[in-house]
């Protein structure tokens, strides 16, 4: 008897859910803002803390859930009607890169790091930090990205005709601190590293933000600000 009651409460919980991600609209399944996780988190919860006792009535789970759905609803409503709702509930977006330089302060303020950026410029295939006009980060935590019109195409003058290799742009500096396995791959050391900083303009590795090279040899720096 048990099981067979575990069985109908999971079947009538699974449409419950159903029916009520379907009310809340097709946004949400498209992305997930903060509000609209904190809601889906909720509701999976109480899906679970029904479904884990079959002693509970089946109303101590449905009236929460159907309480979180109106509160959606309402919110969602009053979203559209005020962008400062808007903004307060679904966050703005956030300039990470502007006309091809790294805004270290936007990062720092979302606790996102040079990691992340190379993750979802990756999955936006886009190898090369070089190569960004512009990075948004949106409220979804999703990078939009737009590429440079004209990329460059030849090397700087400090490489040119003396260095190239195969593979992925490769990170020779990340927060200050030098990539040293990274220079071990290239067959290159700190002392050319500096010579190509000091080329551009910064006198020591502390200056930099961000330093990395392509198969081309084109080195790409960020400075701190």
């Amino acid at each position: 008897m048990d099981i067979l009651t575990i069985f109908l409460r999971t079947v009538l919980i699974y449409f419950v859910v159903f029916l009520m991600l379907r009310l809340m609209g097709k946004r949400e399944i498209g992305k997930l803002s903060l509000f609209d996780l904190v809601i889906s988190i909720m509701i999976a919860e109480i899906a679970v803390f029904v479904l884990e006792d079959s002693g509970k009535p089946l109303l101590d789970g449905l009236i929460p859930m159907g309480t979180l759905v109106i509160i959606q609803i309402f919110i969602a409503y009053l979203t559209l009607k005020s962008r400062t709702l808007r903004l307060l509930f679904d966050g703005k977006p956030s300039v990470i890169i502007s006309k091809g330089m790294i805004d270290r302060d936007e990062m720092k303020k979302h606790r996102y790091n040079l990691d992340d950026l190379m993750l979802q410029l990756r999955q936006n295939k886009i190898m090369n930090v070089a190569d960004v006009e512009f990075a948004v980060l949106e409220p979804s935590g999703k990078l939009s990205v737009v590429e440079k019109a004209v990329k460059e195409s030849e090397p700087v003058e400090a490489t040119k005709g003396t260095f190239r290799y195969e593979g992925l742009p490769l990170p020779l500096i990340m927060d200050s601190k030098v990539q040293d396995q990274n220079l071990e791959k290239i067959g290159k050391t700190r002392f050319w590293l500096k010579n190509q900083i000091q080329v551009k303009g910064v006198r020591d590795f502390k200056e930099v933000f961000y330093c990395s090279i392509d198969h081309r040899g084109r080195i790409f720096l960020d400075r701190k600000r």
